[in-house]
């Protein structure tokens, strides 16, 4: 035995989720139209919000996280994030006392098929999967 104390688990502190696409008004413009004609996709996107505006069913799934929840899009992610993800947006990045975990990438956000309820329980399994608590 070493005599020392064992680490204890990273906890999160807040979410933080990357769309993929710009914030810009030519950058949402442009995902709305491709997202109607099949050439833009954002798992994300699909999940928190309708046509237009943020669903209904994603801010009650919101409110019942144990942590806050906040979402960006490419070109005004914080750099950290952006370091974390590198090109893999959509994304959700658990920030945690010990620094950034990746939790969920393109193809785990297309498994949760739009569901908020599907991308809490996905968050809640990648986190125990990487060890962490939540506040």
């Amino acid at each position: 035995m070493t005599g020392e104390t064992p680490r204890a688990r990273p906890r999160i502190r807040r979410l933080v989720g990357v769309y993929n696409a710009d914030s810009t008004l030519r950058g949402e413009l442009t995902y709305w139209v491709g997202a109607r004609l099949g050439r833009a996709h954002c798992a994300l996107c699909d999940i928190t919000h309708g046509s237009v505006r943020e669903r209904t069913d994603w801010k009650v799934c919101r409110a019942r996280l144990p942590v806050p929840f906040d979402t960006y899009h490419l070109n005004d992610q914080p750099n950290a994030i952006r370091a974390a993800i590198g090109d893999h947006a959509p994304a959700v990045v658990a920030e945690t006392d010990q620094g950034l975990f990746n939790l969920l990438g393109p193809p785990d956000l297309e498994r949760c098929e739009s569901s908020p309820d599907k991308l809490s329980a996905a968050l809640t399994e990648a986190a125990e999967q990487q060890h962490l608590d939540w506040t």
